[in-house]
């Protein structure tokens, strides 16, 4: 008997960088989405679980709540967000050691690489980075260039600067 698809539920923030949709599969966010994001974050569900459906729900995991709340300036209200973002072993390490950059502090990709005792992987670090099924919460924006300039966010660097600015890591 083939078994059904994966069943995930959904929530959206209304948030000064444009609506931000969550997803999320047992009590953890599993996706977010920025408005210019959506298509991607559904082929990167289907790349994870193959057939799902998404049914709009209360937010169980209160990371409407986190989100509503950074946006409003409590900035560790992300840090308390439980997250499953799947990905390789690789991948999960990268992901875990952005959740380790604070608010207000930003490491270039050669620094991300050093921290997790890869140097030489930097490019494998960026390719990961640019895979965050889950930015924001997992903040992937607080990843700049060696040179200190803002490169690689896949809601767009005006969103990036944006996370930055409302962090403090930016001067307005």
């Amino acid at each position: 008997m083939a078994e059904g698809p994966i069943r995930l539920t959904s929530a959206r923030v209304a948030s000064p960088i444009g609506p931000v949709t969550i997803v999320a599969l047992g009590g953890r966010v599993c996706g977010i989405a920025l408005s210019s994001e959506q298509k991607w974050l559904r082929g990167a569900l289907k790349r994870r679980f193959g057939r799902f459906e998404i049914e709009d729900a209360p937010d169980s995991t209160g990371a409407a709540d986190g989100l509503s709340a950074y946006f409003a300036g409590d900035l560790a209200a992300i840090d308390r967000i439980a997250v499953d973002a799947g990905g390789t072993p690789f991948q999960a390490g990268v992901w875990a050691e952005l959740r380790r950059i604070p608010a207000g502090r930003t490491v270039s990709y050669g620094e991300l690489a050093d921290r997790l005792g890869c140097r030489e992987a930097v490019r494998a670090v960026g390719a990961a980075n640019g895979q965050n099924p889950i930015p924001i919460v997992i903040p992937c924006h607080r990843v700049i260039g060696s040179d200190g300039r803002l490169v690689g966010y896949g809601g767009g660097l005006p969103t990036k600067r944006w996370l930055l600015t409302h962090e403090g890591a930016l001067l307005a």
